[in-house]
């Protein structure tokens, strides 16, 4: 099962918690459904429960039973056939079937209670969301552009503010930031699912931060066996120029413990000799020996 549609079980389990929420959800759900008009009202889904879900918020406006059918590939198609009931429905809701443009109407969102339940429905009429596995992506997927005109408008005063695309003759109206997405989840009621996004969230925090600590790590190592090599080399350029005997007695100390230790650091090195040094002491003594094949 995929993130979004475990995401839309969800919602469609949670129970109206008022008449007037239940009405904007339905509204939601209805409005921006496959079509809605005097012409045809319908919705096609992946999922029985959204099925189910749509079917209630019809009867939230008409005794009529909607016509249910399912294609070869599986899509749930929820249908109001009678042109009667199609009118009465819209009607409920403010229209009178004559609009050039239906536009949306916030009177059927009564109160601010009713926001995230009207949003619930248009997610699960048109909307989608990306595993955060992969990456953060909330959308909704908008025929017309009035509708998704309007419903971008509906976050005006809401924390998280969505942009706006067109691919493939659908309207899109999106969220990409993590935190804007929990926002939404949490509006529509989805808290199992907002605690999911967290916890991938910090995982992904705790590899990245592990990758950038074996990254460093990697990179100083690198760095470190480099310049090891580099003064092995010019430790015995001098040697095979005579010069090694001649070098001074604690330079001396180093370039030997230098040879027989490659893979020490500077401050292994220096907390090796017999007069500890510091690890710029040591680099500064390496650096002199280098110096002196030029």
């Amino acid at each position: 099962m995929s993130f979004s549609s475990e995401v839309k079980k969800e919602l469609c389990s949670i129970e109206h918690s008022s008449d007037c929420c239940q009405r904007a959800e339905a509204y939601g759900i209805l409005y921006y459904g496959r079509s809605f008009g005097k012409e045809e009202i319908s919705l096609t889904t992946d999922y029985d429960y959204v099925a189910e879900r749509y079917i209630d918020a019809i009867k939230c406006f008409t005794t009529y039973k909607p016509d249910t059918t399912i294609s070869k590939s599986g899509k749930i198609t929820v249908s109001v056939e009678n042109a009667g009931s199609r009118l009465e429905i819209i009607n409920e809701l403010g229209y009178t079937g004559n609009e050039r443009t239906m536009r949306l109407l916030t009177t059927n969102i009564e109160n601010e209670c009713c926001f995230g339940s009207f949003i619930r429905g248009v997610f699960l009429a048109c909307g989608i969301i990306t595993d955060p596995k992969k990456e953060y992506h909330l959308e909704f997927d908008v025929t017309f552009r009035s509708k998704s005109r309007d419903l971008a408008d509906m976050f005006e005063d809401f924390p998280a503010i969505p942009k706006e695309s067109h691919r493939n003759g659908v309207n899109l109206v999106y969220f990409k930031d993590s935190s804007h997405i929990e926002d939404i989840l949490t509006v529509m009621g989805a808290q199992m699912s907002v605690m999911e996004l967290i916890g991938e969230k910090i995982l992904k925090d705790v590899r990245n931060n592990v990758n950038r600590k074996v990254n460093c790590d990697s990179a100083n190592l690198r760095k470190t066996a480099l310049a090891a090599a580099n003064q092995t080399s010019a430790i015995e350029k001098l040697k095979s120029q005579g010069k090694f005997d001649d070098l001074p007695s604690d330079l001396k100390e180093l370039a030997q413990l230098r040879i027989d230790n490659p893979e020490m650091t500077l401050a292994e090195l220096g907390a090796s000799l017999s007069k500890p040094l510091s690890r710029s002491g040591v680099s500064h003594r390496l650096k002199k020996l280098t110096e002196m094949i030029k």
